[in-house]
């Protein structure tokens, strides 16, 4: 059996991060005793938000969500999420194109 390192006390949370991402953490923790554990009921944080829509388009967010046999405020979260995830990958690929300089004639 190996002897595992000793893990360090941290000052602060940005101390830890930069300690773990320069160190195995194989060499801190036996993995092999190491339990599963589920969070079923972890939710990520929410903020409330106030957030005015016209009416047709809230008539027929809630027209949808009832044929999907979903809250309508739980759909309009799945398609602004399906559209942040869509623009940032838009995104990502226009700024990680880098054109090839043209050869001389």
């Amino acid at each position: 059996m190996r002897k595992r390192k000793r893990i360090p006390k941290f000052k602060t949370e940005e101390a830890e991060l930069r300690f773990w991402g320069k160190h195995d953490s194989t060499d801190y923790v036996d993995y092999t005793t190491s339990v599963p554990v589920s969070f079923e009921n972890l939710r990520p944080s929410t903020r409330t938000i106030s957030l005015r829509l016209p009416e047709s388009v809230l008539s027929r967010l809630k027209t949808l969500a009832h044929k999907r046999d979903v809250p309508y405020q739980t759909l309009l979260k799945i398609f602004l999420a399906e559209r942040l995830d869509q623009e940032l990958r838009d995104d990502q690929r226009r700024t990680s194109y880098v054109a090839e300089p043209r050869g001389r004639r």
